[in-house]
């Protein structure tokens, strides 16, 4: 099952381990139980800190625990075989459940382990799903660092038919005690603010004891990131406040334009730019959405942004980069239906539609691709197209256009997603060219008709926009406000591509330089009038 770099590489890991561990599986006489034993028995054989046996008595099965061999009561399961994306979390369990320290703060471990009991996750996952390690992974985390929390990580492919009873149709889904809890990706961080219901103000406690900056980042995606690197480099005071750090980014399966990197994925990517900001002094906060800017009252002066949890920080200068997010349909049924069939991320949920019928809205090369990925794993892939032709690239028109389970409409409107109440079971368009209205039964609907900028926190701060919301910039990417800077898919700077959002944010961050050079803080004018006067 694994190969022998795997292996090689499987092998140094468990050489970390700091103390004994058990591996307890439950199978049965499926050929997945039979690649579980395998896998497990492999694992085993790496090192002499690792026991495997099979005898559990789990209901899911293929199932197994993972285990410190001194405390039995905390564990972690994983019910199917955590491969693909999530090899990367077994490797992880493993390493933490033998002693190896989690790179999380002090903060969050104290955290995790006042958790108090009662405290039951299952969460479903796929092994294509990009954003679902990093659920699996916190609640892994919290699994193995309080004996209260446990965390049973379900494959959903393997586990089908409770995929469907349960009515899961987007992963990561994460229940708490049996009911529904959480969807979508979520850090450790997150999930612990929202089990914590005074989180808000504890966070909120600590901005306002911040200081202002010389210069603050709002927004954590690539443009942020550089913009950070670039102003302190230059010795500027700088603060990242993200909503997620790493943005969109974080949501983006492959990337084979990024010059000089043939190819890498979006968490990978995320990771890098979080690394690289690590290296400066720079203040990273995460977890928070901007509600309002207030503009300084003078040239120099302290611009002040306000966040969700009430509280609000201060800096001279500002770089806005809080990106985009993907477009809704805007049409009925649409919301009724999300994560009920109507899906955003079809690498993500697309393996929970094997062998059914879905559609595609949008030609671009978004939705081209999503077309092609999920035209290999459904059974009939419908795509709809408002233009009079596909707007990708042509090569993946043409790969497209060779597949016998894709219908192709252009000229097409969406109008409506119609359900039975608790599924998407249909979906209307209408043809552009005649008028007449279409109706296409099938059980998923991917939405992928490009972006829009997350600018709504600015509509009376005075910072100019465009009618699609876009933050208006000149070529040093300035807005139309003194000390007040853009950068990436949140400006009208054509074409929303990575290392164009990179680029635009080191120039944010140069013309932030050269305002606060030429700009001087009131104070500092104050106290040069003062000395003035004094001599």
């Amino acid at each position: 099952m694994l190969d022998a770099t795997l292996k090689q590489q499987l092998s140094q890991y468990l050489g970390m381990l700091r103390e004994p561990i058990e591996l307890v599986a439950s199978l049965g006489d499926d050929a997945k139980s039979t690649e579980t034993r395998e896998l497990l028995t492999t694992i085993a054989s790496l090192s002499d800190k690792v026991s495997a046996t099979f005898d559990g008595d789990d209901a899911r099965r293929p199932s197994f625990i993972i285990r410190r061999a001194s405390d039995a009561s905390a564990w972690v399961r994983f019910a199917g075989l955590p491969l693909g994306h999530e090899f990367t979390s077994l490797v992880l369990a493993l390493l933490w459940a033998g002693g190896h320290p989690p790179k999380v703060s002090d903060e969050v471990l104290e955290q995790i382990r006042l958790l108090e009991g009662g405290t039951e996750f299952e969460m479903y996952f796929s092994l294509s799903c990009h954003n679902c390690p990093d659920v699996v992974q916190a609640l892994t985390l919290m699994s193995l660092n309080n004996p209260h929390v446990n965390a049973t990580l379900i494959e959903g492919g393997t586990f089908q038919a409770e995929v469907e009873e349960r009515g899961v149709m987007a992963v990561p889904a994460v229940f708490l005690n049996g009911k529904m809890w959480g969807s979508g990706k979520m850090s450790v961080e997150e999930i612990l603010t929202k089990l914590d219901t005074g989180a808000d103000a504890k966070a909120a406690a600590k901005l306002a004891e911040k200081a202002p900056f010389e210069v603050l980042i709002v927004g954590g995606g690539p443009a942020g990131a550089a913009a950070s690197v670039y102003t302190a480099r230059k010795g500027f005071s700088t603060g990242i406040a993200a909503e997620r750090f790493g943005g969109q980014v974080q949501d983006t399966m492959g990337i084979e334009n990024f010059i000089s990197v043939p190819y890498t994925e979006g968490p990978k990517l995320a990771a890098a730019l979080e690394s690289h900001v690590a290296e400066y002094d720079i203040d990273v906060m995460n977890l928070q959405r901007a509600e309002k800017l207030i503009p300084a009252t003078e040239v120099g002066g302290y611009h002040e942004v306000v966040f969700a949890n009430g509280a609000s920080l201060k800096a001279r200068s500002l770089v806005l980069t809080t990106g985009a997010r993907w477009r809704n349909l805007g049409v009925p049924g649409e919301e009724q239906y999300k994560n009920k069939g109507v899906a955003y991320c079809p690498h993500c949920d697309g393996p929970l539609f094997k062998g059914k019928r879905v559609a595609v809205i949008g030609g671009g090369n978004s939705g081209v691709e999503a077309a092609i990925d999920l035209a290999n794993i459904v059974g009939h892939v419908t795509l709809i197209e408002f233009d009079a032709k596909l707007r990708a690239d042509q090569v993946l028109v043409d790969k497209l256009a060779s597949m016998k389970n894709v219908d192709i409409f252009t000229s097409a409107q969406t109008t409506e997603v119609e359900g039975d109440g608790e599924k998407v079971n249909a979906l209307v368009y209408k043809d552009r060219t005649t008028g007449v209205e279409h109706k296409v039964e099938l059980e998923g609907v991917f939405v992928q008709i490009g972006l829009v900028p997350n600018t709504e926190w600015l509509k009376d701060s005075g910072v100019a926009l465009t009618p699609r919301g876009e933050i208006m910039i000149d070529e040093k990417a300035a807005t139309n406000l003194p000390g007040i800077f853009a950068a990436g898919d949140v400006t009208t700077v054509p074409y929303k591509q990575i290392i164009i959002a990179m680029g635009e944010g080191s120039k944010a961050a140069l013309s932030a330089f050269d305002y606060l050079i030429r700009n001087e803080a009131p104070e500092e004018i104050a106290q040069a009038g003062q000395a003035a006067k004094a001599a």
